[in-house]
């Protein structure tokens, strides 16, 4: 008897990220941030099992690119996460363009309050693209298949895993889908909260104080008449701000002189309004009105009020949403900021100021609990302008931060160093022993001198000078961005003391010392 054979089933081919459609590649996403609360659980338990992968990319929309060098600087700059190798059985994945130098790696292992450096490093893996372009790090990763597989092959458990990015957008959802692990921050569909319409609308749902202005403009015209609308509610305005949806740190804003104008509602109002902003004073570097205009149209922006009063200062107020949709207020910062209108970030002291602490504190709370109910999730901050008129203080919130920003990552240092924690109620940061710590922090230290400057004369400074981070006192100075002190002439640092006095001298102090140093390193030498 004759048997016909059974015809062979092709096993089902895995269907591949390229073969998903977006709303295929959001369910798969929500799949696996369902898994996150699990994941968060899980943290800090000293379970084998744990493992975070860092992937510091800045996935932002920029009107200039940035340069290879400064994103590899920017990179570094989250190389503070090291510090959670504390936790003796944690398993860390940190992800760059360009390799890190050995040097560095073993400063930020030496700053780990009684842990081994040894045993720290060996739960670390180092992974690099080796590609120094200027394109965001996600997206190189994402042009590279294998070793995205690699990457996730060094998870010990994806179970016991999650992801943590600098910022958010499609490219991070679709590098946690590849690696099969949930991300920790925003979902990428609620990117709208985050711009500058966003942030106004979201003050408006929390009700807080924010300036006047006006929301989604994109041409002339609709600037103009928003120009003088503002003026026609606020008639004794002298100037108002137009700002990108998406601008970065101060680069997406410009400021409007409203002095001298012909009277509102006056025929010749709009003409003048027009000139203008064609006269406006731009905050960002290498970018010119027509270039501005033009990233209008497209990303769409606001017009608004520019606060004024006897004086002004710029805090912060930095939260964290887990993911049970629990708000967390982690620390105030007056923000240090320069450049043409005073809108460029260059950094912060910790913690901002008594006097107005607590009621920024209070508004910025309320905004978390906005945040929370539309289900955003990860760290942010929230920027104010406080300003004072006959002794008191008032607030008006500005924008959100809808990712980590520059004051992430000094607190997170001081925090991690000192296992201290920020006290709402008395605006102080104390560690667990209840003494207080300030610091002092920039991103944007910057002489040319500094070029002359190689990273192991950095770490020769620190030994010789006394600047190293004490441990025993938790006071000192830790050093970030290092690799751009040859191409850039710049680094990072952040500066710890008793007393808000103390971290200001202890930075001033390290000034004095870099800059010392870099002249004696250009010093000509006699021939050989």
């Amino acid at each position: 008897m004759t048997t016909t054979p059974s015809p062979v089933t092709a096993p089902p081919t895995q269907r591949r990220l390229e073969d998903l459609s977006e709303e295929e590649r959001n369910d798969a996403f929500d799949r696996l941030q369902a898994r996150l609360p699990q994941v968060w659980r899980a943290t800090r338990t000293n379970d084998p099992r744990e493992s975070v992968v860092v992937v510091p990319s800045m996935s932002l929309d920029r009107m200039v690119p940035g340069s290879g060098a400064l994103n590899r600087a920017m990179e570094e700059r989250f190389l503070f996460m090291l510090l959670l190798l504390r936790q003796p059985r944690l398993k860390l994945i940190y992800v760059t363009s360009m390799p890190v130098d050995p040097a560095v790696i073993e400063y930020y292992l030496s700053l780990l309050p009684g842990i081994i450096p040894s045993h720290a490093r060996a739960r670390l893996s180092l992974v690099s693209v080796g590609d120094s372009s200027a394109t965001p790090l996600t997206e190189k990763l994402l042009a590279r298949p294998r070793l995205v597989h690699q990457i996730r092959e060094l998870v010990p458990d994806r179970a016991f895993s999650h992801l943590v990015p600098y910022n958010t957008t499609t490219l991070e959802r679709d590098l946690s889908l590849l690696v099969g692990i949930p991300m920790f921050g925003p979902d990428p569909r609620l990117f709208p909260i985050g711009t500058k319409t966003g942030s106004r609308q979201v003050f408006g749902a929390a009700g807080i104080s924010h300036p006047l202005g006006f929301n989604d403009l994109r041409t002339m015209d609709e600037i103009v008449a928003a120009l003088a609308r503002l003026r026609a509610d606020r008639p004794r305005a002298t100037a108002a701000m137009v700002k990108l949806n998406e601008g970065v740190a101060g680069a997406g804003n410009a400021e409007v002189q409203l002095v001298g104008l012909p009277p509102v509602g006056d025929a010749a109002e709009r003409n003048a309004l027009r000139d203008r902003v064609h006269d406006m004073t731009l905050e960002g570097t290498g970018v010119d009105v027509p270039m501005f205009l033009d990233a209008m149209r497209r990303k769409a922006g606001i017009v608004e009020e520019r606060i004024t009063g006897e004086e002004l200062r710029s805090p912060s107020v930095q939260l964290r949403i887990t993911p049970m949709g629990e708000v967390e207020l982690y620390s105030t910062h007056d923000q240090i900021l320069g450049g043409p209108t005073g809108q460029s970030y260059l950094g912060c002291r910790f913690p901002a100021d008594p006097a107005y602490a607590g009621v920024i504190s209070a508004d910025a709370w309320k905004v978390g609990e906005v945040l929370a109910e539309r289900g955003v999730v990860g760290r942010f901050a929230i920027d104010f302008v406080v300003s004072r008129s006959d002794g008191q203080w008032t607030s008006d919130a500005i924008e959100i931060n809808l990712r980590r920003g520059g004051t992430t990552h000094p607190f997170l240092t001081l925090q991690f160093l000192t296992d201290g924690r920020y006290d709402a109620e008395s605006s102080r940061f104390l560690t667990p022993t209840g003494d207080e710590r300030h610091l002092v922090a920039t991103d944007h230290f910057s002489d040319p001198s500094l070029m002359g400057l190689r990273i192991a004369d950095l770490f020769d400074l620190v030994a010789v000078s006394g600047m190293h981070f004490d441990h025993a006192r938790e006071r000192g100075v830790v050093l970030h961005m290092m690799s751009g002190i040859t191409e850039l002439g710049a680094l990072g640092m952040t500066a710890v003391g008793a007393t808000a006095d103390e971290a200001s001298e202890r930075f001033a102090d390290a000034e004095v010392r870099l800059r010392a140093e870099a002249r004696e390193a250009l010093e000509p030498q006699p021939l050989g």
